[in-house]
């Protein structure tokens, strides 16, 4: 086989081989003819016209992050330091989204520089509005706004914003020193707050305590006078009835019931002589004394007597 017959074969080869191209999964290939929009070939094997058909760009279809670092000024002028985690991805495969996924930008470095931009713009008009004090619990809302004004802008553009997160946010090392005072004084105040409560509440329960065993004990010894006294009621009236029938017994066998009466009047001498706390117990021992003492008795026998009847 001569040169000239290889020549044609070869180049049969390479037309044959131009007409097919291979799509990776996860993208999608933007074609041209003459630089015009033409066609897109989806993932696999395709068949498209050698020469005149050309792939623009290879779009993925998959999701995308980006890493974001950036500063902001807030009301107060304090610096703010973020850095967060864009995710976003190609809003859909249809045909009118791919055309602006690859004819809106020119690539893909003028889409990112212009994606970075808007975020730290959104970010910094909303910190430029709020106190240092507030940014670090407006997290959220940082999120939310970004959110917000970015949809539209990458819809437009044939992107979707999956998530926004802001995983740090730090301010110059002089602000932070100073709201770590801040914070540590807040703490003290409240934990003084707290004590001062506690201390409170604990001498209130003391008090309460005290008032309780006060009362307790006044009402016990209320109840022990009350049985005490009903005790030498009692004592009493048994004691009279048993002198009662002592006293007619005596009368029945002819003695004299004053005797008991002055039996129970030594005895009350004996009993005190023995329980008593006194050194001293000062009796008139006068035959005079005791006739007395004798009189005294039988008056209050009679007397006790004539009550009965």
């Amino acid at each position: 086989m001569d040169f000239g017959t290889i020549i044609p074969i070869v180049l049969i080869i390479f037309f044959l081989l131009s007409t097919f191209t291979t799509v990776g999964q996860g993208t999608v290939k933007v074609i041209t003819m003459f630089g015009k929009y033409r066609r897109i070939l989806t993932p696999g094997l395709n068949f498209k016209l050698p020469i005149i058909e050309k792939v623009h760009k290879t779009i993925s279809i998959q999701n995308r992050s980006a890493d974001l670092e950036f500063q902001a000024i807030t009301a107060d002028q304090a610096n703010v330091y973020f850095k967060a985690m864009l995710l976003y991805s190609v809003y859909d495969q249809q045909e009118e989204t791919i055309k602006s996924v690859a004819f809106k930008f020119i690539d893909e470095k003028n889409f990112m520089q212009t994606l970075v931009r808007t975020v730290e713009g959104t970010v910094r008009s909303f910190v430029a509005t709020k106190k240092q004090v507030e940014i670090l619990r407006l997290r959220n809302e940082i999120v939310h706004e970004v959110k917000q004004h970015l949809d539209d802008s990458l819809a437009e553009w044939g992107y979707h914003l999956i998530d926004l997160q802001i995983n740090d946010i730090t301010f110059d090392h002089a602000i932070i020193e100073s709201m770590a005072k801040v914070v540590a004084s807040q703490n003290l105040k409240a934990a003084a707050e707290n004590e001062g409560q506690a201390l409170l509440i604990t001498k209130t329960k003391q008090a309460e305590a005290e008032g309780n065993a006060i009362k307790i004990a006044a009402t016990a010894e209320r109840e022990a006078q009350q049985l005490r006294g009903q005790g030498i009621t009692l004592f009493r009236e048994e004691a009279a009835k048993g002198m009662s029938i002592a006293a007619k017994e005596m009368k029945d066998a002819g003695l004299d019931s004053s005797l008991i009466l002055f039996q129970m009047w030594t005895e009350a001498i004996k009993h005190v002589a023995e329980h008593g706390k006194g050194n001293v117990i000062f009796l008139d021992g006068s035959p005079e004394g005791m006739e007395k003492t004798i009189r005294q008795v039988m008056a209050m026998d009679m007397n006790r007597m004539g009550k009965n009847q």
